[in-house]
């Protein structure tokens, strides 16, 4: 996500903000939109210009063109084909150019947290969401929990599925619930691909994610212990089948972050069940948690817990937050930890 703004003398002469794939870049949109001529103004832009071709031609040969004498540059792009590549052009060229430091620019990278861990090992930022009650559960002893948040809190939660490019649960939560796992907000401009770690490919195909996968595709992450017959159904279905390899549970995750990546999706909400949060979390593929926290009290030894797993023997071991946000939403706590930047 990209925003430019023109400025020359003083006063805002053009701003713009990156099209969707295939379309015109910020610096394109912002030059192009100039109510006079930039010549001599300054640029600013919150993602270091592009130099190379792709979808769309330079940025830096439009910074060129319009005769922009400085760029002030609030983030890199840590992309191979970037990486500095761009402002060594402009500089090259006479164009004093600048980088932001300080809050700006950590404001600046936490926008594309997706982006920037997907250019730097090819997998998509994992965000873990729950909802639980104050003494930490996620469902009862029979394993009821709707609903533990309120609806405030559930219409976030249906925001972040559309703001995400792949929502995943476990074959558990798929069975039970039999979700559809789609973004239920107004004005969504594409679903979230749906992903199911089912290792023993057990997704039924009368299930909603099998029956629409027509529409919003369908991951199944599958072991070796599946079946062919299983997996061959799912594909017949329309389901994409992928198939991870590990000598752990936490090889297999990162396995599959892999193969996740390598389709192109750059941010994964990770919503359950505790035996999966549980899973990516002693792999360490947990970057940022979005809890929940509902004004009520379960009790009981056998209530659910949002993670699962073996877990850690000291607290010095723990995962540590970098940094946390609060926020109240009608009676309900919602929790952001960051455990990672990129």
């Amino acid at each position: 996500m990209v925003g430019a703004v023109v400025v020359k003398d003083g006063r805002v002469i053009g701003e713009g903000i990156t099209q969707p794939p295939g379309e015109s870049h910020a610096e394109r949109m912002a030059l192009a939109g100039c109510r006079e001529d930039p010549t001599g103004g300054t640029l600013y832009v919150s993602v270091e210009p592009c130099c190379h071709h792709g979808r769309t031609p330079p940025c830096t040969d439009a910074i060129l063109e319009a005769g922009i004498a400085r760029v002030v540059i609030a983030s890199d792009d840590p992309t191979s084909k970037a990486a500095g590549r761009g402002p060594g052009i402009l500089r090259d060229e006479g164009v004093d150019v600048e980088f932001a430091d300080g809050d700006i620019a950590a404001a600046a990278r936490l926008v594309n947290q997706p982006f920037r861990k997907h250019a730097r090992t090819g997998r998509p930022l994992v965000v873990f969401k729950s909802a639980m009650t104050l003494d930490g559960k996620v469902a009862t002893r029979t394993g009821d929990s709707q609903w533990i948040s309120g609806t405030a809190s559930r219409a976030r939660a249906h925001r972040w599925r559309a703001e995400s490019d792949a929502v995943a649960v476990g074959i558990g939560t798929a069975l039970a619930d039999d979700p559809q796992l789609t973004a239920r907000v107004e004005c969504v401009a594409r679903q979230p691909r749906r992903v199911v770690f089912d290792s023993e490919a057990r997704l039924p195909l009368d299930s909603k994610l099998v029956r629409d996968v027509a529409e919003v595709p369908v991951i199944a992450v599958c072991s070796r212990a599946a079946s062919r017959t299983s997996v061959q159904g799912l594909e017949s279905a329309g389901v994409d089948v992928v198939v991870v390899t590990g000598e752990n549970e936490a090889a297999r995750v990162a396995h599959a972050l892999d193969e996740l990546g390598a389709r192109e999706i750059q941010s994964l909400l990770l919503e359950g069940g505790p035996h999966l949060a549980g899973a990516f979390l002693e792999a360490d593929e947990v970057d940022e948690a979005r809890m929940f926290v509902a004004p009520l009290l379960l009790g009981g030894a056998k209530a659910k817990t949002a993670v699962e797993g073996l877990g850690i023997e000291a607290i010095g071991a723990a995962a540590r937050a970098v940094s946390v946000e609060v926020e109240r939403l009608e009676d309900d706590v919602l929790i952001t930890a960051r455990l990672k930047e990129w």
